[in-house]
């Protein structure tokens, strides 16, 4: 799990970087959770290598990265992430997403991969519901949440 990306990263930026650093066909899964109302990245994606013996590459590559194609002061970290490691993991947690649901744009959508190209992403199994998408309100878009409130905060961006 790639951590502490620029917001403004896109999801093509982060393929072009991951591919410009060596790593082009050894992953066959990634998403980059985006905010449906700012269409800012939430910095932070799901990697999952081809082969375990990438991996040690791949953390030296980007533990520490902060040579972004646009400015930012952001030093990306590497993380497991859990509880869904593998392919197959990922593609039944995502599957049935909301974030599947015809409605959102495929660049909020993740992606899977066979031998460095994009293929289509497996049909759900039951009907997917649209995500929710939470209002902004005056009184609460400049709300610093704090550790008791953060889950009901998720998506909040001052701007």
């Amino acid at each position: 799990m790639l951590r502490n990306l620029p917001n403004n990263y896109t999801r093509d930026m982060l393929l072009d970087l991951i591919d410009s650093l060596g790593f082009c066909g050894q992953y066959d899964f990634l998403y980059l959770p985006i905010d449906f109302q700012t269409h800012a990245c939430l910095g932070y994606a799901f990697v999952n290598l081809i082969d375990a013996g990438v991996v040690p590459s791949f953390w030296q590559a980007f533990d520490g990265f902060s040579n972004w194609s646009l400015p930012s002061r952001k030093v990306c970290y590497i993380s497991w992430s859990g509880p869904h490691q593998g392919l197959e993991a990922h593609i039944e947690r995502y599957r049935n997403s909301p974030v599947m649901h015809p409605e959102v744009g495929d660049e909020c959508k993740p992606l899977i991969f066979k031998d460095g190209v994009r293929v289509t992403f497996p049909t759900s199994t039951k009907s997917v519901r649209p995500p929710r998408v939470r209002k902004r309100t005056e009184s609460n878009v400049n709300v610093r949440p704090n550790v008791k409130n953060v889950s009901e905060k998720v998506g909040f961006r001052k701007i």
